[in-house]
């Protein structure tokens, strides 16, 4: 109960909105009170900075940062890394849901559509690649990525498919993995955004909401970095303004809030925001050096393919992420349009994966240099996979994939995952998962665990009940760990 409340005179009597709500401090004031609770030194570090604090996991993690490269619009997995020879012996055949193919094909009919690419077996594992992953083949890269083909999805439209791999909800509304993953464990840079999302010039489908804090206090949002100019807006104060008297400034505003904030607890929105500006002021120290690439070496230039344009826009994302990881940023959000090929996949996949695979192999090998790959993991994935067959579409040439929640491959690196490793599988035509499948509560729940993160216990008190992320629990794939 908000003793100070309690203690004001008659003259200045307390309103029946302000009682109720002490009077309701075991059910709506719960989380508003945890954040103040969070705000006290931290157990792992001392630090006493605010809601963002490091915090103990419920266990002994094997990864303490998590980088997750998102191909938005469902990249093929018989494609990518889920090579499908059956497909050739059906190439142009007509499709039929009972598994009857005939020959030839009419207009209007669909028909199975084989890969355009040949398929390599990279890396001393012999891990199965698409012949454009060029860099990621290289053994150095290629034995360090472990491979899972059983993950199944549950929509097949874009924002609902991205809303549910990003925040566990096909609806949004719900806070975001990262979120979630912040909300238990803090971060280690109190002048740095525990939860930093880069996107390409559009947003995803859906925008913000799959970054969101959703019922979580709004520390928890992701903080999106600009594509393009300046990462972050104002990153510079006016030229006529001190340090100093930034800090006059937000010291005055701050008695103000705080004293608005005690006599109207239910306004959790504000100790976010009081937060937010002492963190953009943190900021306008740590963030210059990390977001300027301009005194990166031409060797780490190369590398992340900063001077090619098809490479640039992703590999400088990569390179920001590395570099916010080493700076301490807990979760670090990279999304990659494009991939939603309907028609003339060999050319469009082609493209994005040009775009991807040299800016990926350059982090993994960065990370792995520094000897951060260990403790940092490595998630790349879609919302959804592809189907073997497509409507006969603008014609044979045209040929491209349609949505597929059933099947789909991502893969993982670093972080306590295996190595050089292939999980779960796909039919023989790629139309669905057949061997450790799981539904994407599932994947959420190993990430979790890989970070020491006990998902029946990562719970939060909103609407009348206490919430997780899996929503209704999920289960530890074993087979993904090292």
């Amino acid at each position: 109960m908000n003793h100070k409340l309690c203690s004001r005179p008659l003259s200045n009597p307390v309103t029946r909105r302000q009682f109720l709500y002490g009077l309701g401090a075991s059910l709506g004031s719960v989380a508003f009170s945890d954040i103040f609770s969070r705000a006290a030194a931290s157990p792992v570090t001392g630090i006493t900075a605010g809601p963002l604090v490091p915090k103990a996991p419920h266990f002994q993690p094997r990864a303490k940062a998590v980088i997750m490269l998102f191909m938005e619009g469902g990249p093929s997995h018989m494609d990518t890394f889920d090579p499908k020879p059956k497909l050739e012996d059906l190439h142009l055949k007509k499709f039929i849901a009972d598994d009857e193919m005939l020959s030839p094909m009419t207009n209007g009919e669909r028909y199975f559509v084989r890969s355009p690419y040949e398929f390599q077996r990279a890396g001393n594992s012999g891990i199965p690649m698409c012949e454009h992953f060029v860099h990621m083949a290289d053994p150095e890269v290629a034995d360090e990525l472990c491979v899972y083909r059983g993950c199944q999805a549950e929509s097949v439209n874009h924002p609902t498919a991205l809303y549910h791999m990003n925040t566990a909800n096909r609806f949004g509304g719900d806070p975001a993995l990262a979120a979630c993953v912040t909300y238990g464990l803090g971060t280690e840079n109190q002048d740095l955004p525990g939860y930093v999302v880069m996107t390409e010039l559009a947003a995803p489908q859906g925008g913000s909401g799959n970054w969101t804090n959703g019922f979580l206090p709004a520390h928890y949002q992701g903080t999106q970095l600009r594509s393009s100019g300046s990462p972050i807006l104002d990153l510079h104060p006016p030229a006529w303004k001190s340090r100093e008297h930034q800090r006059k400034n937000l010291d005055v505003l701050k008695q103000l809030n705080q004293s608005h904030l005690e006599d109207h607890p239910q306004h959790r929105d504000l100790a976010a925001r009081m937060e937010n500006y002492e963190l953009a002021f943190r900021m306008q120290m740590e963030v210059p050096d990390i977001v300027d690439i301009s005194r990166e070496s031409d060797k780490t230039r190369e590398m992340y393919g900063l001077d090619d344009a098809e490479t640039e826009p992703f590999g400088r994302k990569c390179l920001l992420a590395r570099k916010l990881v080493e700076k301490g940023t807990r979760f670090i959000q990279i999304f990659s349009g494009g991939w939603d090929s309907h028609d003339f996949i060999d050319r469009a996949h082609k493209n994005r994966i040009y775009s991807v695979d040299k800016p990926i192999a350059a982090l993994i090998k960065d990370l792995k240099q520094r000897g951060m790959l260990d403790d940092t993991l490595i998630v790349w994935t879609g919302e959804f996979g592809r189907t073997p067959d497509n409507p006969r579409r603008g014609g044979v040439a045209a040929a491209g994939r349609d949505h597929n929640n059933k099947a789909m491959s991502m893969f993982l690196a670093g972080g306590g995952v295996k190595k050089g490793a292939v999980v779960g599988a796909t039919d023989e035509i790629g139309s669905e998962a057949v061997e450790v499948v799981h539904p994407i509560r599932d994947l959420h729940v190993t990430l979790l665990h890989l970070l020491g993160l006990d998902d029946n216990k990562l719970t939060y008190f909103h609407g009348g009940r206490f919430k997780q992320l899996s929503q209704f629990g999920g289960e530890v794939i074993q087979e993904l760990l090292a």
